[in-house]
């Protein structure tokens, strides 16, 4: 039998890549500041449906050396694809410079330095490549249909959070084709973010290690180890993107937010619950049925806050020390952000119990689902309470706002709203889901 041909995975990923910086350049000088990562997100999430069934649907350097350092793509493949990938990212940048006939340079944005844009550069493409691997190739997420959804929307999460440090590129080839078609207006960025990227990608390659070691010959009931560090590295990315949104002044900053806690939920739900959040854990111990021990959930709550406290001082060190408070909204008092506080953590940590806890979960929809309610709550409550819904969020706001005389105590009373709100969350799900609890309980007779 003839051996099969392997160009079209070359096309599938030169076309890929190419639409992909072609839309980047076609959004930097035409398009919308405020949809501009949406469109590019977009352009790579319906690439990887069109194209992932060909090629596996890298289009990005750092995700095929990434799948090469975990054993999914062998390295001659890896080579070949990267070159492919760089080729279309010239071409694509060399093409919207034709249509325009105006190009951009890559460089850090105005205020930063190399180190703020490596920092952006190494965290997102890590998370970008470590959803990847964690979607498309974990053997616990085989025929799932978000995978593209959640590798998409790391697009959002990463360049609303990050564009304005380091250009948001997160990708070798984006990187490369901008640099050599702005080569008129200056050249060398583009090496050292691809530097970056690739960090970010053996960063991810590594990790992705710890949370499945099931991939690499080890135990598939993880222990508890392995799940603290998955409840770290998602409430890290989600409290991380928050501040970064926050502090840059961010078009779509709750809209970010959401997509961070999507990608991370669909990344890692199966490895640890995907709780990344104190009042959730709180909520799903409360509601019973030993979905979380009391003492795992003790762990989990203080991994979640260090994840927010550490993630908070990352922020504000990218930012040149700026941080920013946690309290009620100008015109709003403390029984205000109350009010908002318990309702919309309410409504997170009820959506988690129905559609994540129970006997038949949703299948694909969940982090859709989970995350969306960040972006109800964050629109309609931000202005009032700040929209944290999150201790984990409130207490890394409150540590890193001590920086600047900040005061510490704001996070320990919007906890307590927050935990009230999952104690809500709980009781509804009782009263709403008798069937979770059988025959001969109180609610189930």
């Amino acid at each position: 039998m003839a051996e099969e041909s392997q160009v079209p995975k070359y096309v599938a990923e030169f076309v890929g890549t190419y639409l992909l910086v072609f839309t980047v350049g076609c959004n930097v000088l035409s398009g919308s500041p405020v949809w501009a990562a949406t469109s590019i997100a977009c352009i790579l999430m319906v690439s990887i449906y069109a194209l992932g069934g060909v090629s596996g649907a890298n289009f990005n350097p750092a995700v095929s050396v990434t799948l090469g350092l975990s054993n999914k793509l062998d390295w001659p493949t890896v080579g070949i694809y990267c070159c492919v990938q760089i080729i279309a990212g010239i071409c694509a940048g060399l093409s919207y410079g034709a249509l325009f006939f105006k190009v951009f340079n890559l460089q850090p944005g105005a205020g930063f330095g190399w180190w703020e844009a490596l920092l952006a550069e190494v965290f997102y493409t890590f998370m970008l490549c470590f959803v990847v691997l964690n979607v498309a190739t974990a053997k616990k997420n085989e025929g799932n249909q978000f995978y593209g959804l959640a590798i998409g929307f790391v697009i959002i999460a990463g360049g609303y959070a990050a564009g304005n440090i380091s250009g948001g590129a997160f990708n070798p080839a984006v990187a490369l084709g901008i640099d050599v078609s702005s080569a008129g207006m200056g050249f060398g960025w583009g090496f050292a973010y691809t530097g970056y990227e690739l960090l970010g990608s053996a960063l991810a390659a590594g990790l992705y290690r710890v949370c499945r070691p099931d991939e690499f010959g080890g135990d598939a009931d993880y222990g508890l180890g392995t799940r603290l560090v998955s409840e770290f590295i998602g409430t890290f990315t989600l409290v991380l993107t928050v501040g970064l949104n926050v502090l840059g002044k961010s078009p779509g900053p709750v809209w970010s937010i959401a997509a961070s806690l999507m990608c991370m939920i669909y990344a890692l739900g199966n490895c640890s619950g995907a709780h990344f959040n104190p009042a959730v854990t709180v909520a799903i111990m409360a509601a019973g049925r030993d979905k979380c021990k009391p003492s795992d959930g003790a762990a989990y709550i203080g991994v979640q806050i260090l994840a927010g406290i550490c993630a908070a001082y990352l922020y504000a060190g990218m930012h040149h020390g700026a941080t920013f408070a946690l309290a009620p909204g100008k015109g709003f008092t403390f029984a205000g952000a109350a009010m908002a506080e318990i309702v919309y953590t309410f409504v997170l940590c009820f959506v988690v119990l129905c559609v994540a806890t129970t006997k038949e979960p949703s299948k694909d929809m969940f982090g859709l689902a989970i995350a969306s309610c960040v972006t109800a709550g964050g629109y309609a409550i931000g202005a009032v309470s700040g929209g944290s819904l999150n201790p984990a969020v409130s207490f890394g706001i409150s540590s890193a706002n001590i920086l600047n005389k900040g005061l510490f105590y704001n996070c320990l009373i919007y906890s307590a709203y927050e935990f009230v709100g999952a104690g809500l969350a709980a009781g509804v799900f009782m009263a709403t889901h008798p069937s979770e609890y059988g025959k001969g309980t109180l609610l189930g007779r």
